[in-house]
């Protein structure tokens, strides 16, 4: 019963939601029904997460409609709704989106998504939220605009400014104010009178539906259209048909097929990113288990009937699945039941969307995007490290200045630069003994004991061809700046791994001490470094020892005892 009357709430969100969305992705309104329909009956059978709410979603729309104008030449205003390439086009890039996740969860490809940091999700996710609200400017104002990048959609927004549709303008702003502030102050009245939160957050969520029905009945009562107004037109009513795309009719270029398939790979791996740490939050507060895998398979077959259904990539909507998981939703069958809702919908309901206002349906869409837009997580990151906020800011600023693809491109390969650089310069501490205990800290940040003739420090990374030669530096650097020393002992409970360069290196090292009359020890290694170091025979030709801990090489190598 649950499942049912949380699917009876999401129902009603997704029906402005799908037009919206599908009206984002520059395609026809029926498709965002039909998007909503077969993909959420495969989550249902596939998928693990209740709440989780898979269909049409602002980012993978946004990313679709750019996927499709770099593939194809951009249509001519008025013709993007009727033109079957971008149709066409729409449904393989769902196809094929869902064969990308598909791999990804039956090759355990998952952990490829570990490759874009949190700092260019955040970047790309809020640069993402200005793009698709730019984007609906001209929806908003009755405008022709180049919506080619978000400083292009500026620049013609104050050149035809002068040409805005008043009446278009009238509707769009009262929608986007009525969306805004309305459900806030129905929650607070209804819950007022009957003390039920549930009631409350369940019947606010049926505002965009009022908005849909009050603009329709303005517009067809006031004949608005003659002033300009631009409309839904007919929508055709029924089920999607089921049929693999007719790519072979389109006699598509090797160019137009590799944009597809490289944008396909994009919009899978934001729609996995995002959806599985939805569906992760929301399992620890069930106290449930998330398998990621799982739920790759699930999206892959959820895009893959969405394109067997002629609609667009999908993929879990934030906004949905808390609304989901708010009112109660227990397992997938919740969306099962919302699909069924869809199609009801897609049966009768069309026909009285004919003068539903486009400009309605953008202000939908921007009320939907101010959440994407995180400023709290952006001031975080400022704050606690400038190299990842850097990260960040490029993919934002590369994103609204090339678009969303070229941004995310550009955030991941500078988070593997990052990445690269940090362990390629690890943090290395020089070691001194805490007075009267056996723990040692770094020399600059506490009072401690060091010795003259032994000089002990710890490298806080894995050693890898990366950074060998920086530990190799970092020793001739020590060596130079304690001329007295005759031991260096390196704490190893931070090394998780050594491979063959850093093996090599340590040789070299090892070499390099003898040569400057000092012995070489390691302290706390690890077992299974330690296992990987003996079947090489560098533990033979170490200069000096093996310790346990780095209180029994500082005891053993300066003699003095605990109370010192």
């Amino acid at each position: 019963m649950e499942d049912v009357i949380a699917a009876l709430v999401i129902t009603m969100m997704l029906i402005p939601q799908s037009l919206a969305y599908a009206l984002l992705a520059g395609l026809p309104p029926q498709l965002g029904l039909y998007a909503s329909m077969l993909p959420l009956l495969a989550y249902a059978l596939f998928g693990s997460s209740g709440p989780l709410s898979v269909g049409p979603f602002a980012i993978t729309s946004i990313m679709t409609a750019t996927a499709l104008g770099s593939a194809f030449s951009t249509p001519e205003l008025g013709t993007t709704l009727s033109n079957d390439q971008y149709i066409m086009g729409a449904a393989v890039l769902a196809a094929m989106s869902g064969g990308f996740l598909l791999a990804f969860g039956i090759f355990r490809l998952g952990f490829l998504t570990n490759f874009i940091s949190f700092p260019v999700v955040t970047g790309f996710i809020s640069a993402s939220a200005l793009v698709i609200a730019s984007s609906q400017f001209g929806n908003i104002l009755g405008i022709e605009l180049d919506t080619s990048s978000f400083f292009n959609v500026l620049s013609s927004t104050f050149q035809n400014i002068s040409e805005l549709n008043t009446y278009t303008l009238m509707i769009g702003l009262s929608a986007f104010i009525f969306l805004f502030f309305f459900p806030k102050l129905l929650n607070l009245f209804i819950f007022k009178i009957t003390q039920s939160r549930f009631l409350a957050e369940t019947l606010s969520k049926t505002t965009p539906l009022l908005a849909m029905l009050v603009s329709i009945l303005a517009v067809f009562f006031w004949d608005l259209s003659k002033q300009g107004i631009v409309v839904v037109g007919d929508i055709p009513a029924g089920l999607p048909s089921i049929a693999l795309p007719d790519v072979q009719s389109m006699h598509w270029e090797s160019a137009t097929w590799k944009s597809l398939a490289s944008s396909a790979l994009l919009i899978s791996i934001i729609g996995f990113v995002s959806s599985l740490s939805a569906a992760q939050s929301f399992a620890a507060k069930q106290r449930q288990r998330i398998n990621p895998n799982q739920e790759a398979v699930a999206l892959g077959m959820s895009n893959l009937t969405s394109g067997i259904s002629g609609a667009f990539p999908v993929s879990a909507s934030l906004s949905r699945s808390a609304v989901n998981f708010k009112a109660g939703a227990k397992t997938p069958a919740a969306s099962g039941f919302t699909a069924i809702g869809i199609a009801i919908s897609g049966l009768f309901l069309t026909p009285y969307l004919f003068y539903l206002p486009v400009a309605t349906l953008a202000a939908m869409i921007l009320v939907a995007v101010l959440s994407l837009f995180d400023f709290k997580a952006i001031q975080r990151t400022w704050e606690f490290n400038r190299k990842d906020f850097s990260a960040l800011m490029v993919t934002m600023v590369v994103t609204l200045a090339s678009g969303v693809e070229w941004g995310l491109i550009s955030g991941v390969l500078l988070s593997i630069g990052l990445h690269l650089y940090r362990s390629s310069h690890p943090y290395v501490a020089i070691l001194g003994r805490v007075p009267t205990t056996e723990h040692f800290r770094n020399v600059e940040r506490y009072n401690v004991i060091t010795h003259p003739e032994v000089v002990s420090f710890r490298i806080d990374a894995s050693l890898y061809f990366a950074n060998a030669r920086f530990l190799e530096d970092k020793v001739n650097e020590l060596v130079a700046s304690h001329p007295d020393a005759k031991h260096l002992v390196l704490m190893c409970y931070s090394i998780n791994d050594i491979d063959a360069s850093a093996l090599e290196t340590l040789f070299e090292i090892n070499q390099y001490l003898k040569d400057a009359n000092m012995k070489f020890h390691l302290s706390e290694v690890k077992g299974p470094i330690l296992d990987r170091l003996k079947r090489s025979n560098f533990l033979d030709q170490l200069s000096g020892n093996l310790y346990l801990s780095h209180y029994q090489a500082w005891t053993d190598l300066t003699g003095l005892p605990l109370k010192n």
